[in-house]
């Protein structure tokens, strides 16, 4: 009796310890399924972020916030211009996670980069947990826009003629860079459904140009029709992306940023070729010769115009870009004030560069506040009011004087310099502004060890354990 009493006692602690087992193991993959959710929550905000158009610091800081206000300190970021990266290891002893995600396309969309940057903050401050901020990241993707596609291409429409009058251009003109705008943007969603590249969707959009300002000119109204192929090809010109790689390579990501300025140079020699073919084309068919053409041709626009032109521009620029309603307004107003100050320094002898420069700074120095009372993130504010000051047509001109060879060489580094020169006038002037605007804490220099400026897109701060328990109290949490 005495050994049998011995054998159950020894089943027993057997039992025991099994089941202590089986629960630390419990534990040990309940713990790694977190951060693996973790880790591919911070990955899907990364590639909505880097997909919008924020610049590889922010995405780097928010992605970094996130992880570690969820529990994974030090984890391991990597962002370039297709890719993120992210590992963690909790340990010395313990293998390190590892979870790489690519960006699948590159449509700016400000309504779900806003409806993300609502996101962040709430899990900052523990407004949503893990689970629920994946079901709300997911609803975010899934979920349609408030502005039907076919308000995207009349906004283009809009830009196009918008930009047009701060060119110069007449009657005419505006007209046709509105068909022609919408002309280009229904192609290029066609291509784009097909899987074709963006340099042929470039192609696509600068012959339909070309070959529109040739039916025009073939026409008994008088027109330039150097002006007309300008003013059509400004929604195609790439002057975020330049401004892009400037701002990562003045914040320390010049892999991201030699890649922005190579998706530049590419976007921008698809509209020559292109250009090329409609002239080609044009030659072909009698009566439709358009002759020499000068690129980047503008026209006399007096300061009324140019202001108007600007405010407007920008405000269908966002509209395109899908952010939301209250936004654009504010954008507007900002942009023509932006221009005022640009022309102002023009007419006092400054240059192109300390205008467009000095623009920027109003710009990056009221984004802050104004996004702050629209609830967008500043981003949003900051590149539609910057899109009229964006030097395409210098990058435009620039590389077809290139191409053409011989005396205009000379001509064509010109124009690219002055293009490179404005958007890091554009860039630096932004984020002088937002320094003065919103001077970094000490909290976010500790949290955030790769920021290198102000940010355009997510938190600037981490809360303090007493403000994270006072807003538990406030929600009745």
């Amino acid at each position: 009796m005495e050994q049998q009493h011995d054998g159950r006692h020894d089943d027993g602690q057997h039992d025991g310890q099994q089941d202590g087992r089986d629960a630390e193991a419990q534990a040990v993959a309940e713990r790694a399924r977190e951060i693996h959710l973790t880790m591919d929550l911070c990955l899907r905000i990364g590639e909505m972020l880097l997909s919008s158009g924020a610049g590889a610091a922010d995405v780097t800081a928010t992605m970094r916030s996130v992880a570690d206000h969820l529990g994974l300190r030090q984890a391991e970021i990597d962002v370039t211009f297709t890719a993120l990266s992210m590992s963690y290891q909790r340990s010395t002893e313990d293998v390190p996670a590892l979870m790489l995600r690519h960006v699948q396309q590159r449509d700016i969309d400000y309504q779900d980069l806003t409806a993300v940057d609502h996101l962040v903050r709430d899990i900052l401050t523990d407004r949503v947990d893990l689970y629920m901020a994946r079901t709300r990241m997911a609803t975010i993707v899934s979920v349609g826009h408030d502005i039907p596609r076919w308000g995207v291409t009349l906004a283009s429409a809009v830009m196009s003629a918008a930009i047009g009058v701060s060119l110069g251009g007449g009657l005419v003109v505006l007209a046709v860079a509105a068909v022609a705008a919408v002309l280009i943007d229904r192609v290029q969603l066609a291509l784009s459904r097909r899987r074709f590249p963006y340099f042929y969707l470039q192609v696509a959009g600068g012959a339909i140009a070309t070959l529109l300002a040739a039916a025009v000119a073939a026409t008994p109204i008088a027109v330039d029709p150097s002006l007309v192929v300008t003013a059509n090809i400004i929604v195609l010109l790439a002057g975020i992306g330049l401004m892009g790689a400037v701002q990562d390579a003045l914040t320390g990501f010049y892999l991201t940023a030699g890649a922005r300025l190579i998706e530049v140079m590419m976007a921008t020699a698809g509209i020559i070729a292109g250009v090329a073919l409609g002239i080609s084309v044009a030659d072909a068919v009698p009566g439709l010769a358009l002759g020499e053409l000068v690129p980047g041709r503008l026209g006399f626009s007096d300061l009324p115009a140019v202001i108007l032109g600007s405010a407007v521009a920008a405000a269908a620029f966002s509209v395109s870009s899908y952010a939301p309603r209250r936004a654009v307004l504010p954008v507007a107003a900002i942009t023509a004030v932006a221009a005022l100050v640009a022309q102002a320094f023009a007419l006092n002898g400054f240059g192109r560069v300390a205008s467009a420069g000095a623009a920027a700074f109003f710009i990056g120095l009221v984004a802050y506040a104004v996004a702050g009372r629209v609830r967008v993130p500043p981003l949003v504010v900051a590149v539609s009011a910057i899109v009229p000051f964006l030097p395409g047509l210098s990058i435009y001109r620039g590389l077809s004087f290139l191409s053409d060879g011989g005396f205009f060489v000379s001509q064509g580094i010109l124009a690219l310099m002055t293009a490179i020169s404005v958007a890091i006038a554009l860039a630096s002037g932004v984020i002088l502004g937002e320094y003065v605007a919103q001077p970094l804490k000490r909290e976010a220099r500790r949290l955030e060890n790769r920021l290198a400026g102000p940010r355009l897109v997510g938190p600037f701060r981490a809360l303090t354990r007493a403000e994270r328990r006072a807003l538990k109290r406030m929600s009745g949490g």
